[in-house]
């Protein structure tokens, strides 16, 4: 638990939100919908919002097909999807909805895709199947055995969507507060006194209570504030590349391969983008830093911190030869290319441009089980938000609900 010097005198605010990311601003603009005159303040280390994963991802807003019926990941992402849609057409966002194709390029991969055309319609995702010549009238250059159509899934600008959402908390009143003003440094919790958190210039913030959605850092500040988090954040690098203006027609829309239900990744996509231009990847490789954009990136005491985790090793060594395979294709231009070349035979290395990178902040238990649903946990007067990678931008506007609901009950409101 941090110093912080009293958490004694008036409160500044009702719930303190740690993280400007989509989760946090959710988050804020549910608590100011929820009870109306709710004092909310959102503090966040960088200059603006949505600078990590919000900002660093394919931009996708997923259908939900992917994850097991009674999952929070599948009620969220189906609930989360058609609420994205209708805020970003409310409140003029850039968005699309494409669909896309889930393609399987050998015949080990039939059977999983089956399941998954199974899926959709368990959860009421429009889902057609397709053979060779069909994926060819969706997307003339990619190939592939069969495939299915997922009609529901998208494309939207999830900056603006965050942009959004804070402009919305602040009309109801709430507070966001960037740089030293809102980066983290002590967190103290007292019986029957809240919350108080200290930051980088030496504020002290005081609040009923707390919630922490820092994503990349948010087991970091679960442990400031006293708690033991079940997980610890691993970070997976995913790399990008983009297809050289004069080969973008290779891809219309959306192409995704059939994803091996071992890992919470979904592989290398095609990815025609809401702004224009196509993305391909992302790869999932380990970070040397929270924040770890890039291979040169370390921090050596964030790396002594994970390399001391037993689920660090045990993950390793239960999934060296995939993690091998990612790193390979991370430092072989003609490796990932290959990976690419399954769907989309056309494409060469030179087709293909190096793109900004996103971090994905996947949390992994001790046991060394990648967590592969949304994760929540609970101390006093805090809320610890200790899973939400992908599909979390999709899936923020309810998220955020649950959130202000948890908060709710914590503070005996509902």
């Amino acid at each position: 638990m941090g110093d912080v010097s009293s958490t004694s005198g008036r409160l500044d605010c009702d719930v303190l939100v740690i993280g400007a990311g989509i989760v946090g601003l959710s988050t804020a603009h549910a608590l100011t919908r929820r009870a109306p005159g709710t004092r909310v303040t959102v503090l966040e280390k960088e200059p603006g919002p949505a600078r990590h994963q919000t900002g660093r991802n394919s931009g996708v807003i997923h259908s939900g097909i992917y994850y097991p019926p009674g999952s929070l990941k599948a009620r969220f992402a189906l609930q989360g999807a058609a609420e994205m849609v209708k805020f970003c057409a409310e409140y003029g966002i850039p968005h699309q909805v494409t669909g896309k194709l889930i393609v399987a390029t050998e015949h080990r991969e039939l059977p999983r895709l089956h399941a998954l055309i199974q899926r959709g319609r368990q959860h009421g995702i429009p889902v057609r199947e397709l053979g060779p010549a069909q994926i060819a009238e969706h997307e003339p250059h990619v190939r592939g055995l069969a495939a299915i159509h997922v009609g529901t899934t998208g494309v939207a600008d999830f900056v603006a969507v965050a942009d959004q959402l804070a402009r919305l908390a602040q009309d109801a009143g709430a507070e966001v507060q960037y740089g030293a003003a809102g980066q983290v440094t002590a967190i103290d919790r007292r019986p029957g006194r809240g919350v108080a958190v200290r930051t980088a210039d030496g504020t002290v913030v005081r609040a009923r209570a707390l919630v922490n959605c820092a994503g990349l850092h948010c087991d970091s500040i679960a442990r400031l504030a006293g708690d033991a988090p079940q997980a610890r954040i691993f970070p997976f690098r995913g790399e990008y590349a983009e297809l050289a203006p004069e080969r973008e027609h290779l891809v219309r829309g959306l192409v995704y391969p059939v994803p091996d239900p071992a890992f919470p990744f979904l592989g290398v996509h095609l990815t025609r983008g809401v702004h224009g231009g196509v993305h391909v990847g992302p790869n999932a490789v380990p970070a040397l830093a929270r924040e770890g954009y890039a291979w040169p990136t370390v921090r050596p005491a964030e790396l002594a911190r994970l390399l001391t985790h037993p689920g660090t090793w045990r993950t390793a060594r239960r999934h060296w030869r995939y993690g091998a395979g990612e790193v390979r294709r991370s430092l072989s231009r003609p490796a990932f290319t290959a990976a690419v070349r399954r769907l989309l035979p056309e494409v060469t290395a030179e087709d293909l441009r190096p793109a900004p990178a996103g971090v994905r902040a996947q949390a992994v238990l001790r046991d060394g089980t990648l967590v592969d649903d949304f994760l929540f946990a609970e101390g006093p007067h805090t809320i610890h938000v200790l899973n939400a990678p992908s599909p979390a931008a999709t899936a923020s506007l309810p998220i955020g609900r649950e959130i202000a609901r948890r908060v709710a009950r914590a503070l005996g409101e509902g």
